[in-house]
């Protein structure tokens, strides 16, 4: 069943301000925190409204933006020849930080604390998936449309999970969706996810060193002085031998293993007839990729935004034991083995190594004890889906399954897919505006 529609949100209008081409505009909205509670605690959500400047654009349709994560915040325009220009040809575009990120009450190690102890936190969170913010889109739409007005919706990454919650509980807002990198899979299990995930992450791997041969030598002495001793970062974290293999979350990205091999490359310095240590430039910026101090939602919330409703016991990492090819140890006891790295998993250890995490570990082991979680999609209302959805599908997504997300498409009337090799995950970002303009295309002129 749809939960009940959302009351408009209190829509407090901020500052207009202006980059090249473009005028920009704040707002901020009153919701409530738990939508099936509107008399009770409320919630301030922060979105940044943005239209093409020099021109009569108040007869453009609006285009909500929903950012990757779980726990990215929407993006902060700069500079000119991305998606954004794209879209404000068509559209009047609303970048909306999702409800815990960037300004909209955010998460951090600072904030969530103050609701109390472990289970406190964690049944606060149960209250930031995917069905919380289609409701709060949904108030955001009454007080920009009115009650029958229809935006646009593009969803990058999680933003196209949650763009399928949409579908299945608020499709009369909607007037077309697009996806790009986000195309979940509907009735995967918890711990198949993630056993995709790994498979693909043994091909990343592959792939890396395969790029870069040289770097196995280099990655093995890391690892080498890693297992003898953790060593401190700059931001307070500790840099573990794990913790350095996680730094494989880069692959995702067109540039990630370039990112990878030239942060290796640097990782090693002589000390004058001493033993080497790992410099300054290597732990200053592998703590900015270990680190979620940018994005503390994520490690709490990516097990919990998958459809599922049994408890979710870390399933990453008891799935990770079925993957020998990820022991580190065993690795480097084989001396013609490369070091293997991993990708967005998120594991306990982290909420013992990173400072942003560190005064979060109750609430995430509480997350991960909680049951039932209700569903995220409804199966029988996306079988009856009329409003045009595109997505962009990375033939070789490092983030989101290839497979698993074609095989919604049957079950979803009115989606089409566009399934792609040019570009990875970050197809949208990168592509100079291409991947949207083909997206824009495929609804507007019907092209493959």
């Amino acid at each position: 069943m749809a939960p009940e529609a959302p009351q408009a949100a209190l829509a407090i209008q901020g500052p207009t301000y202006h980059q090249p081409g473009r005028e920009l505009t704040d707002w901020r909205f009153s919701v409530p925190l738990d939508h099936d509670d509107p008399a009770g605690e409320r919630i301030e959500l922060y979105a940044r409204a943005v239209t093409a400047a020099g021109r009569d654009t108040s007869t453009l349709p609006w285009l909500l933006y929903l950012q990757g994560g779980p726990g990215g915040k929407a993006p902060r325009p700069v500079g000119k020849g991305d998606w954004l220009d794209r879209a404000l040809r068509d559209y009047r575009v609303l970048l909306l930080d999702l409800r815990g990120t960037g300004l909209s009450t955010p998460v951090t190690r600072q904030t969530l604390p103050l609701r109390g102890d472990g289970a406190a936190q964690a049944a606060y969170l149960t209250l930031f998936r995917s069905d919380s913010i289609v409701r709060d889109s949904e108030a955001i739409r009454r007080a920009f449309l009115g009650e029958d007005g229809q935006w646009s919706l593009l969803g990058q990454s999680y933003g196209g999970f949650v763009a399928l919650s949409y579908l299945s509980f608020h499709p009369e807002g909607l007037r077309e969706v697009f996806m790009s990198g986000g195309l979940p899979g509907l009735g995967v299990g918890i711990d198949d996810a993630w056993r995709a995930a790994y498979r693909r992450n043994i091909r990343g791997n592959e792939e890396f060193y395969a790029r870069y041969p040289q770097d196995v030598a280099t990655a093995r002495r890391i690892g080498a002085m890693l297992r003898k001793q953790s060593v401190a970062l700059p931001d307070g974290g500790e840099l573990t031998l794990e913790a350095f293999q996680s730094l494989g979350r880069v692959f995702g990205g067109s540039t990630g293993a370039d990112t990878l091999h030239y942060l290796l490359e640097e990782a090693i310095v002589g000390t004058g007839g001493g033993e080497p240590v790992l410099s300054d430039t290597f732990l200053s910026m592998a703590a900015e990729i270990v680190s979620f101090k940018h994005m503390p939602l994520f490690p709490l919330l990516v097990e919990p935004s998958l459809d599922q409703s049994e408890r979710t016991a870390w399933s990453a990492q008891r799935i990770r034991a079925e993957f020998p090819e990820f022991d580190a140890g065993a690795a480097l006891d084989d001396p013609d083995a490369p070091l293997p790295f991993t990708g967005e998993m998120a594991y306990p250890w982290m909420f013992e190594t990173d400072p942003a995490l560190r005064p979060l570990r109750e609430a995430a082991e509480a997350l991960h004890a909680h049951e039932p979680w209700s569903p995220l999609y409804d199966r029988e209302r996306l079988a009856r889906n009329t409003v045009p959805t595109v997505a962009a599908v990375y033939f070789d997504d490092f983030f989101v399954d290839t497979e698993q997300g074609l095989s919604t498409v049957p079950h979803v009337p009115n989606l089409r897919t566009w399934v792609t090799s040019e570009y990875v995950h970050d197809g949208m970002r990168v592509s100079g505006g291409a991947v949207l303009d083909h997206l824009i295309r495929m609804v507007r002129e019907g092209v493959a």
